[in-house]
Order: C-alpha cells, then sequence, then structure tokens
C-alpha cells in the first residue's frame, strides 16, 4: 500500500465514523507562548480541551505535520542514528470532545489495524496505565477490559506513569493513555525473544504505532489532579511508522516516504545507502531534515539567530555537518533536495510546491553561509591544536595526550555555531583529546543561565464567572463595561510578578497577525484603576495583563483601551495592506507576504522578492500607496464569511496561518485580505506614509520599514532640522546646499589622490629597506617592522614583497588613530612544506594588541586596541620559525 492510499485510508475510515476531517495547522505556532511547533496532532484543538471554547463538530479527524526538536519532547539527537525517530512527521489522528471515549476509541483502532489495513493481531501489543499509587491513580481496569474483547489478554500489557499517562504540560489536561504497539521482526526472532519484553524497550522493530489518550483529568498548579467536567479523547499515530508497517519494511526509511529523498541524495552525492554505517546515518539525517526544513520555511519560518528560527537553522545544519563530514560535500546541495519532496508530498501538502522556490533559495543560502563558517571553524580550530602542541606537557601524560579546553571548544561552539561532534572527530584524526567534561560543564552553565533568565511559573485559574465564549468588541469601541471572568498570577525572573486577566468581553486586541497588543486600562466603580500593560492570545482567548491585581476582583469595570496608540497602530496595519497591494502591482505578482510586525511606532512587512529594490522601484511604492490614501479609500469589512468564499472572491490568504471556519475580510479598494487585525475606517487617516530602509532579510525575502502618520510627520521634521544643520556648517549661500558638499567631496577626492602617491612613494621607499631587513631563520627569509602606512598600502606593499622574496615570512605593525593592525603574509610554498597559517598565527599575535582576526593561510590581518602590544607582537612571531 502507497503512502498516499494510506494516509486517505485513515482519513477516509474517520470520515464513514462521522468525523470531520480538517486541515493540518501550521508546524509553526504563531499564538501560543507556550509552544514553538506543533508536536502533537492536539495542539491545534488545545482550547477545546480546556474548555475555552465549544467546537463545532464534537469529532474531528486529520494528518498534522508535527516538529520534536526542542522542550519535553526532544528526538533530535536520537534522528538518523535509529531508523524510527523523525524531527518532521505526520501524526494521524482522531479525536473526540465530549463525544465517545474509551469503548469506541479502542474498537475503532482495532477496526482499522486488523480489519481495514489487515495487520496480522498477533504481531500487535497494547499497553495501559498500571496506576500510581503517589497519586491514588489507580490502574485503567476500564480500558484493559475493552483491549480483552480483542486480543488475547498475555498482549494487554501493564505500563507506568512514563508511558501511559498523558499530559499536555506541567498543567492542564492529562489522562491515561493505552499505547499500541507491533512487532515486525521475523518468525526466528520472535521464537528466540518474546515480543513483550520488547515493548517500550527502544527495540527497531518493536515499536509503538498509536496512542489513544484519554483525557479526563486536569493538572493543577499545586500537581494535584481534578476530574475534567467532560472526557475527551485524542489519538496519534506515527505515519511514517504505519508505513513502515504496511509495506513490511524494517525501516521508516525504507518505505516510499523516504525512498525519494534518499535515491537523490545518493545520486548527488555519489554515496550509496547501504554501504556503511556512518553515510547511511547521515543520508537518513538529511533526508529528514530537508523535510522539517522545508516544512518550516512554507510555513513562513525562515532560518535565523533566535526563537523557532534558530531551532531551523540548527535542524539544517546539522544536516550540512553531516553531509560534510561523512558524503564529503563542500559544496551546497540539500536545496536541491527540496524539487523532490515537492513533487512527492505536494498534493497532501500544496505549500511544498508554491513555497518551493522559496525553500530552495532559503536553504541554498544556509548552506552556503554555514560552510564558510566551517571553514573559519576549522582554521581556530587548528589554531587550538598549534597552541595546545606548543604548551608544556600536562605532567604525568605524553605531550600526545593533551587535550582542547572544553571551556574553548564551546566558544568554537557557541560563537562561530562549529559542531561539538565535528571537533572531537577532528581531534581523533590529530591524535588529540576533547575535555568533554569540560564543554558539558559550559554548556549546562548556559542552559541554567538562560532558563533562569526565561523561567516562568504560573498558578491556577481563578474562575469569577462561567463564561464559555470570551466577544471581542475592539472593532467598533475602546471602551466597554466588563466583568473579569478568571484571573492568574504569573511570575517569571524578567518582569517579576504580573497578573493575567480574562474578561468576558473586551475592546483589547490581542497581540497576532504581527500586530502587537493594545494597551490601557482597567477603571472599577470605585474608580480604582489597573494598568493594562499588554494583551496577548493564548488558546483563543484574549489574556490583559498587569502588574497589579484589581481590589474588586467580582465587581463592574470599566475597559478602556489607549485610543491613540491603537489609532497609529490601526494606521500602520492599513499601510500593510496598502504595501502588500502596491508591492504586487509594481514589483509582480510572485510577491507575497512573508511576515509583519505592526506597533504604534513603525510597520515592518517581510515579502518574497529576488532583487533588491531600486530607488525608483520604492518610489513608485511609495507614490502609490500615498495615492490610495489620498482617494479617502473606505473599509469594507465581511466579518462572517467563510475561507472558501473570500478566497473566491479574490481575498489574499497567507501561508503559514491558520483559518477558522469564520473569516473577516478586509478591503481598501482593490485591496482585499484576509485579516483579523484592526484598521482605520478610512485610508485618509493614514495620512501619510514613508519608507525609511528596504533590506534582504534571507534568500528570496526582503523588508521594508515605514512609517504613518504623526510618525512621518516627525521624520520630516527631524530632516528638515538636520538639512539646516548641514547649512550651517558648511555656511553656504548657495540656494542649494547639495552643490556645496559636491564641491567638498570633489576637494577630498583629490587630497585623497595625493595622499595616495605620496604613500606609495613612502612604501616604495619602505620596500627596500624591508627586503634589507631581511633575518634568515631555520631557512626562512624573515622580516618584521612597524609602520605608519595605512592598511591599503600594508597591504599592497606585502605582495609587492612577496612576490619577489621566496621562502618569505613577513609580519608588519601599524598605529593609525590608537587602532593597532598586524598584517601576516606568508609564501605558499611555506604553508604547504612549512604547515604554517597566517590566519591562525595572527589570530594568536592579536592577543598581544588586544583585538582579533583572521584571514587565509596565506595572507591575514588582525586588529586591535593596544598599539604599545605590536613589539611584542612582532617579537612573538619569530616562535613560529
Amino acid at each position: 500500500m502507497k503512502s498516499q492510499q494510506i494516509r486517505q485510508t485513515f482519513l477516509d475510515f474517520f470520515k464513514n465514523k462521522q468525523h470531520q476531517i480538517v486541515a493540518s495547522a501550521p508546524m509553526v505556532i504563531k499564538n501560543d507562548p507556550t509552544l514553538m511547533f506543533t508536536n502533537a496532532g492536539m495542539n491545534q484543538f488545545k482550547e477545546y480541551f480546556l474548555g475555552i471554547s465549544d467546537p463545532k463538530n464534537n469529532r474531528v479527524t486529520d494528518t498534522q505535520k508535527c516538529l520534536r526538536v526542542s522542550g519535553k519532547h526532544n528526538d533530535l539527537e536520537e534522528v538518523g542514528v535509529d531508523t524510527y525517530h523523525h524531527t518532521m512527521f505526520e501524526m494521524l489522528g482522531n479525536w473526540s470532545f465530549g463525544d465517545y471515549f474509551k469503548k469506541e476509541a479502542i474498537a475503532w483502532a482495532w477496526e482499522l489495524l486488523v480489519d481495514v489495513y489487515g495487520i496480522d493481531k498477533d504481531c500487535l501489543y497494547v499497553t495501559i496505565f498500571e496506576g500510581d499509587a503517589s497519586e491514588n491513580l489507580e490502574r485503567d481496569t476500564e480500558a484493559y477490559d475493552f483491549w480483552a474483547e480483542l486480543i488475547d489478554k498475555d498482549r494487554i500489557l501493564n505500563g507506568n506513569k512514563k508511558d501511559n499517562f498523558w499530559e499536555m504540560g506541567d498543567q492542564g489536561p492529562c489522562g491515561p493513555c493505552s499505547e499500541i504497539h507491533v512487532d515486525i521482526r521475523s518468525d526466528a526472532e520472535k521464537a528466540k525473544v518474546d515480543g513483550a519484553t520488547l515493548v517500550n524497550a527502544d527495540h527497531p522493530q518493536v515499536v509503538e504505532i498509536w496512542n489513544l489518550v484519554f483525557m479526563q483529568y486536569n493538572r493543577m498548579a499545586d500537581g494535584s489532579l481534578k476530574n475534567l467536567p467532560a472526557q475527551h479523547v485524542d489519538t496519534g499515530m506515527g505515519f511514517e511508522r504505519l508505513a513502515m508497517v504496511l509495506q513490511h519494511k524494517q525501516s521508516n526509511y525504507d518505505t516510499d516516504v523516504f525512498q525519494p529523498l534518499i535515491s537523490e541524495i545518493e545520486t548527488i552525492t555519489g554515496h550509496s545507502y547501504g554501504n556503511t554505517e556512518q553515510e547511511d546515518i547521515a543520508i537518513r539525517v538529511i533526508a529528514d531534515h530537508v523535510r522539517a526544513v522545508s516544512f518550516s520555511i512554507a510555513d513562513g519560518q525562515l532560518p535565523s539567530n533566535t526563537g523557532a528560527g534558530y531551532v531551523i537553522r540548527r535542524i539544517l545544519r546539522r544536516a550540512i555537518r553531516y553531509g560534510f563530514t561523512y558524503l564529503n560535500k563542500k559544496e551546497p546541495f540539500i536545496f536541491k533536495l527540496a524539487s523532490t519532496l515537492a513533487h512527492q508530498m505536494g498534493d497532501a501538502f500544496p505549500e511544498l510546491k508554491a513555497q518551493k522556490d522559496l525553500i530552495i533559495n532559503v536553504i541554498k543560502e544556509e548552506e552556503q553561509s554555514f560552510l564558510r563558517t566551517l571553514d573559519q571553524g576549522l582554521v581556530l580550530l587548528d589554531s587550538m591544536i598549534a597552541s595546545a602542541r606548543r604548551a608544556e606537557p600536562v605532567e604525568g601524560k605524553a605531550k600526545s595526550e593533551n587535550t582542547i579546553e572544553g571551556s574553548k571548544a564551546f566558544e568554537l561552539y557557541d560563537t562561530f555555531g562549529f559542531p561539538i561532534d565535528l571537533t572531537a572527530l577532528i581531534l581523533r584524526e590529530k591524535g588529540m583529546q576533547l575535555d568533554e567534561a569540560g564543554f558539558d560543564k559550559a554548556m549546562q552553565e548556559q542552559k541554567d543561565r538562560s532558563r533562569a533568565a526565561s523561567a516562568t511559573s504560573a498558578t491556577d485559574w481563578t474562575e469569577l464567572r462561567s463564561d464559555d465564549v470570551q466577544e471581542f468588541v475592539g472593532y467598533d469601541r475602546l471602551e466597554a463595561d466588563v466583568f473579569i471572568s478568571r484571573y492568574r498570577k504569573v511570575t517569571s525572573k524578567k518582569d517579576g510578578d504580573q497578573y493575567q486577566l480574562v474578561f468576558n468581553m473586551t475592546p483589547f486586541y490581542g497581540e497576532s497577525g504581527g500586530q502587537t497588543g493594545d494597551k490601557g486600562y482597567l477603571e472599577s466603580t470605585s474608580g480604582d484603576t489597573v494598568y493594562i500593560i499588554d494583551t496577548k492570545k493564548e488558546n483563543g482567548q484574549t489574556v490583559h495583563i498587569t502588574n497589579n491585581l484589581p481590589k474588586e476582583l467580582k465587581e463592574r469595570h470599566k475597559a478602556v483601551v489607549d485610543a491613540k496608540q491603537r489609532q497609529r497602530s490601526a494606521a500602520n496595519h492599513t499601510a500593510t495592506h496598502l504595501l502588500h497591494q502596491a508591492l504586487r502591482k509594481i514589483l509582480g505578482t510572485h510577491v507575497e507576504q512573508k511576515g509583519s510586525m505592526v506597533r504604534s511606532s513603525s510597520l515592518r512587512f517581510d515579502f518574497s522578492h529576488f532583487a533588491k529594490m531600486t530607488p525608483e522601484e520604492i518610489d513608485q511604492v511609495e507614490q502609490f500607496v500615498n495615492a490610495r490614501i489620498s482617494e479617502q479609500l473606505q473599509l469594507e469589512e465581511n466579518r462572517n464569511n467563510t475561507y472558501e468564499a473570500a478566497i473566491e472572491e479574490g481575498a489574499i490568504g497567507l501561508f503559514g496561518e491558520k483559518y477558522g471556519d469564520v473569516v473577516r475580510t478586509v478591503k481598501f479598494g482593490e485591496s482585499q485580505e484576509l485579516c483579523g487585525g484592526t484598521h482605520v475606517q478610512n485610508t485618509a487617516d493614514v495620512w501619510h506614509f514613508k519608507i525609511k530602509s528596504e533590506a534582504a532579510v534571507a534568500a528570496g525575502i526582503r523588508r521594508i520599514e515605514a512609517i504613518t502618520g504623526d510618525a512621518v510627520l516627525k521624520y520630516f521634521e527631524d530632516q528638515d532640522e538636520t538639512l539646516e544643520e548641514i547649512k550651517n556648517i558648511l555656511k553656504s549661500t548657495a540656494k542649494n546646499p547639495a552643490d556645496s558638499v559636491q564641491a567638498l567631496q570633489d576637494e577630498n577626492a583629490a587630497l585623497k589622490k595625493e595622499i595616495e602617491q605620496l604613500l606609495k612613494a613612502k612604501a616604495g621607499n619602505l620596500k627596500g629597506d624591508l627586503i634589507a631587513s631581511a633575518q634568515e631563520i631555520n631557512g626562512v627569509q624573515f622580516i618584521s617592522a612597524a609602520t605608519d602606512l595605512d592598511t591599503k598600502s600594508i597591504k599592497d606593499l606585502a605582495f609587492e614583497i612577496e612576490r619577489g622574496m621566496e621562502n618569505l615570512f613577513m609580519i608588519l605593525g601599524s598605529n593609525s588613530d590608537d587602532k593597532a593592525t598586524l598584517t601576516v603574509i606568508i609564501s605558499k610554498n611555506l604553508v604547504e612544506d612549512k604547515k604554517l597559517n597566517a590566519g591562525a598565527i595572527v589570530r594568536e599575535l592579536g592577543k598581544h594588541i588586544q583585538g582579533g582576526g583572521g584571514g587565509q593561510p596565506h595572507f591575514a590581518t588582525a586588529g586591535g586596541k593596544n598599539p604599545q602590544g605590536i613589539d611584542a607582537a612582532l617579537e612573538a612571531a619569530k616562535g613560529y620559525l
């Protein structure tokens, strides 16, 4: 059975059981502060489990793209090493929200696996929760009894709390679960070892395939458990593992889910899968990781240095490093796999086809960047090795047994992104060792600092009113009489004690869709005022953040949004829509929004485009947007549209966004988008639009930063003030001060030319002196000198001398404006014969001038802030000979 058929069979089965098939949520989560990525199929349904809102259908099913690489569910280091863990994977699931429970979930799981998919029941084992005396939780005899009607009792195994009690997090809905495991070993192996003993023992052919979670408790902040008002079913089956079983393979990677990618990797690299264990691991890592990275980019998450973007960059760099180390790929190649993936999975996940060009370009740029980092890291590591070998041996150890300090290896890893296992591998090849304990200590200290900085604790919600659905009234008014429905205290190191309040209705917009949350205040009837410092969205509800708790919690309050801040944010949000329209009109319809940040002070808009915008294009975009502002276009909105109808009407939706059953469309003239944010009533309220910058964010992604309204007025006032200052400095009587600036530039260019000629003459005089000063040390012509030449003249002089001398090792120091520089040039034959490396040498010598640097083995420079150290650096250079 092909994987596409396996997926569709699952969905059709539950559709016939009156389940609604829903689309996979984006893998990258944008409006949940507790999660970066969707790591389980239930994530998009959290608000139903928490009782915050009611689903339109109590039975749903889907295939959800998931990512597990950080936090509680972290499989990254196992991925590729074994054959059944993945970073990105599909989770087939069916859910019941207060409808059916254990009996139906168990019966249908058995029916699908045995009767529909045809899995031999003698290959299956199931586990049930054995109970936990410490929490007064009894054995799940209910699940046992239902299973006993379907499977031999000796195949029903007890599981402990770790394996068979599922929890959403430290707090929240939880309950016992029943796992289904499959034994795909040969008959001979089964005869030797009973499969029951291998369940949950990390055996590659006895694996969990499906987990049926029965949510019936709520974990409180104090650790206690309370019964949920309704019981729910949450199941998740690993699609890749199911394909392995149904296609009679011994590894997920042998299925048609991965084989197209593996075949392409073999073609590109010239390495065959099944040849050596290390090469196989590398190929599995790359095949897995390109899926995770591609799906993330398609969902709008680009690699970066922070947050979710850092996780994606880390996954991709792990794949690059495996290709670099074990497949000898020193140039970008992983980007070529994106086309294969899009062809293979694009029908089930059309975003892969739609975003293919972007995926290719982003991965290629990341590969190029990291390969440069690896080259730099290798130079730094060579320098560390050279320093260690020059150091005195540790007493009681042979010199070859000396190690690289863990703290230094951590600096290489942390600052430059150089993988620690690659460091260890290179050291072993050179007969050296890594201080692993020191590295682990440095790593743990950093994690502790990070964890301490971001640690947050929250009390349980205190319920004051029963209000099923919170109403947002902020599109129409900025004030409302409200009641506090629930509140809780949240404590973090960064912000201290704060409070989160939920109202029965609110005019406050919670941060989402790129727009920051409203600020304002809450006033009681007695005049007690509490300031709302931010507003967030969490699990489908608007949460208002304060530093103080209102004194009269159960009384009516007036909630008031800061009108000035809201108007500025609304103007900037409307401007992003007009900007999007302008870019598509002027640059082409290939332009798609890839991210935005709407604040009261400014706006930021990321979009797909493969070239730097010209000044003329930027001017045209500004003119287009300001023309729409001048037209005084009235806001037209539809708050109760369906997604399908909105798209059919011409509205633009964004990849990576999760749209509900009901969507809102915002229209200004010909600009029409799906959007839940706040907007001005008329484009005239934007007043004016001004682009402040346009730059690259990643390959194929550009970023515009702009301002509107009074921020533009302030901008023009500042520009006018700057112009007056320039006039005063120039003491210009010309009508156009640009003429005076041009005259100064012409004069400056002429003076620079004169100086260059003088320096060239000075360098020519110095050349002979330097050649004459050469000392022969161990067959090397050594030259060292201090000079006051500029950097360019020193470089030209160094190459000129090097061309006329053999076996040259020259170091020149310079002091200019209290800044020290060192320049090292080494004849290429010495680089090869004596293993000298100018980059590594200048980096070490740079410590004398309190600086650093680098370059090529042939030529390198360093800069520092201590000119007094130049002489010491020149003298120390002799030590390398």
